[in-house]
């Protein structure tokens, strides 16, 4: 079914999108080194302005990766001392920027909140986690008064996915109910 962003599941304000933390200065140059929060690491390579989330833009200089760290140089920002208070500052972009992706496929930030409904439109709950299991997502659905519901990512299962409306469809089995 969907292949959804593990690392995406916290990370939307109502308009910006987090794709990396700052964690420390990297090295004495004025370098930081980013912890990517997307699927997407290879995104930072265009990245021409970081959107941090105390409304700073910075201009990037250079961008390089070492193990599973992005390594940014900000123009103006040149040793250690000058890039000290971007520690854990986030970097974000605008929901128009995001990596598109293949059709049938989803942020988990879009999935989550979803209304979930049965084939006879019968209300089940809302969507409040995702379980990424290997072979398939697993949705977990808070009831009211009931057992979280886990249902299955697979085709067979979730019907339909309108994330404009707010609405996903799925086919229960029986013993599920």
């Amino acid at each position: 079914m969907a292949k959804l962003s593990p690392l995406e599941t916290k990370i939307m304000s109502d308009t910006m999108i987090k794709i990396g933390q700052i964690l420390a200065p990297q090295g004495v140059r004025g370098e930081v080194r980013v912890m990517p929060l997307t699927d997407f690491p290879e995104r930072f390579k265009t990245l021409k302005v970081a959107h941090l989330d105390d409304g700073t833009n910075l201009q990037v200089e250079s961008v390089r990766y070492h193990r599973q760290f992005v390594l940014l140089k900000f123009s103006g920002l040149d040793n250690r001392n000058m890039v000290e208070q971007l520690r854990h500052k986030m970097i974000e972009i605008e929901r128009k920027d995001l990596m598109p992706l293949p059709e049938g496929h989803y942020h988990v930030f879009d999935i989550i909140g979803l209304s979930v409904y049965n084939e006879q439109d019968e209300f089940l709950g809302k969507i409040s986690d995702i379980l990424q299991t290997g072979s398939n997502d697993v949705y977990i659905v808070e009831q009211q008064n009931k057992q979280p519901l886990l249902i299955p990512g697979l085709k067979s299962v979730v019907l339909q996915i309108d994330i404009a409306a707010g609405k996903m469809i799925v086919k229960l089995q029986e013993e599920w109910e």
